[in-house]
């Protein structure tokens, strides 16, 4: 006589392991939910409704970049090991989508609206800290938002990977200072210097030559693209234009409320100053902590950084995304290899990201997006640290 699925169950049966996956999916969507919905009322409570809603938009983001497997570090190493530019060229088309909208709103072509860019200076603090970036993202296999969002996925890997990219943030903001008095110049705007339109131009020149290259390559490797359908708006996959287009509108959102770009690394670099002023390390000793944004925000909330919101909201976005698409902690746990390759590459995105001004999201995308020289510079430097890091990454048990 069988026994259904149920009484089995209910007569002290072991679970089946599908039901045990969609167990853990359920119980991570239900956290983070429920800590997005605490997190929202905490924060327009205690802070701002206006920091509540960047607490949203941080978890639009998070959904976003996983259901469209939107990663700088994958979309680079594809182009150079399989002659595969679609993730860069969804890149770039994100950035120039990006710029139609943040060069006017920030050289004050709306009246009444002041937002900054991601706008900063030129120098061998910027080649050498996007380099170790550029090559630390390929051993850690994953940017700064991609860090989070996989982290938010369920990669135990990227918890250790994380943990080292706020160890190496705490080193570089210690030795920015140092990294700064060595040769270098000021910010470059290039809408100060081609006007508006003639920033624009060049912006999008410049990404149509960088997205030529790649249709060339593919070309000339006779790479043919393998058709990809549109997958479930809430399960996903999503379509990378679906994901850039998010992208473009919550930064859109994020420089309207926050008044500055998406930013990422700064608050991995914050997270660590606070760890360490709990064990007794004073970092308010330290150049880079005694400068005014520095010091405000080493002495107060987390919940009053721009930074540090968006990105535990990007996390929280990512799990509820990852439990409803079913794939939530489905990565295997790291080899002793893996493992040690994730905190080699977060120390180096760590401590590159504060030498660099950023990451792929605050230097690469805001920065060209802004109309910064150093956006530009920052991008090819890392690209030349990630041909690097995929070489030494076979080394490691990765693949390319």
């Amino acid at each position: 006589m069988s026994v259904s699925a149920e009484t089995a169950r209910g007569s002290g049966a072991p679970a089946s392991a599908a039901e045990i996956v969609a167990a853990i999916d359920r119980s991570a969507l239900a956290f983070a939910a429920a800590a997005l919905l605490l997190g929202t009322l905490i924060i327009g409570y205690e802070v701002s409704p206006k920091m509540a809603s960047l607490f949203l938009i941080g978890a639009g983001l998070g959904a976003a970049l996983l259901h469209g497997a939107f990663g700088f570090t994958a979309g680079w190493r594809n182009c150079v090991t399989k002659s595969d530019g679609r993730g860069l060229r969804a890149q770039l088309w994100v950035i120039a989508f990006t710029a139609l909208f943040f060069i006017p709103l920030i050289n004050g072509m709306v009246p009444g609206l002041t937002v900054q860019g991601a706008i900063a200076p030129v120098g061998t603090s910027l080649i050498v800290g996007s380099f170790l970036f550029g090559l630390g993202m390929q051993l850690a296999n994953g940017c700064g938002s991609g860090t989070l969002f996989t982290l938010g996925g369920g990669s135990g890997r990227m918890l250790i990977t994380l943990v080292a990219f706020i160890i190496g943030s705490v080193v570089g903001s210690v030795q920015l200072p140092w990294w700064l008095d060595q040769p270098g110049f000021d910010p470059v705007n290039l809408a100060e210097f081609l006007t508006v339109p003639g920033a624009l131009i060049a912006i999008f020149v410049g990404l149509a030559l960088v997205g030529a290259l790649t249709f060339a390559m593919e070309k000339r490797a006779n790479f043919m693209a393998p058709a990809r359908k549109p997958g479930h708006f809430w399960r996903g996959p999503w379509p990378l234009l679906w994901a850039g287009g998010a992208l473009v509108v919550l930064n859109l959102l994020t420089l309207l409320i926050a008044g500055h770009p998406w930013t990422i690394t700064y608050g991995f670099a914050l997270w660590g100053a606070k760890a360490a002023q709990a064990i007794g390390i004073d970092m308010s000793a330290y150049e880079f902590w005694q400068w005014p944004k520095g010091d405000q925000a080493l002495h107060t909330s987390l919940l009053a950084d721009v930074t540090s919101v968006m990105n535990i909201g990007l996390v929280l976005g990512a799990m509820a995304t990852a439990a409803l698409a079913g794939s939530f902690a489905k990565a295997p746990l790291p080899s002793a290899k893996s493992a040690l390759a994730a905190v080699i590459g977060g120390l180096l995105m760590g401590y590159g990201a504060r030498l660099g001004f950023g990451c792929n999201i605050g230097a690469f995308l805001g920065g060209i997006a802004s109309g910064s020289l150093h956006g530009w510079i920052w991008f090819a430097s890392a690209f030349l640290g990630t041909l690097i890091g995929i070489r030494l990454r076979p080394a490691f048990g990765l693949a390319n």
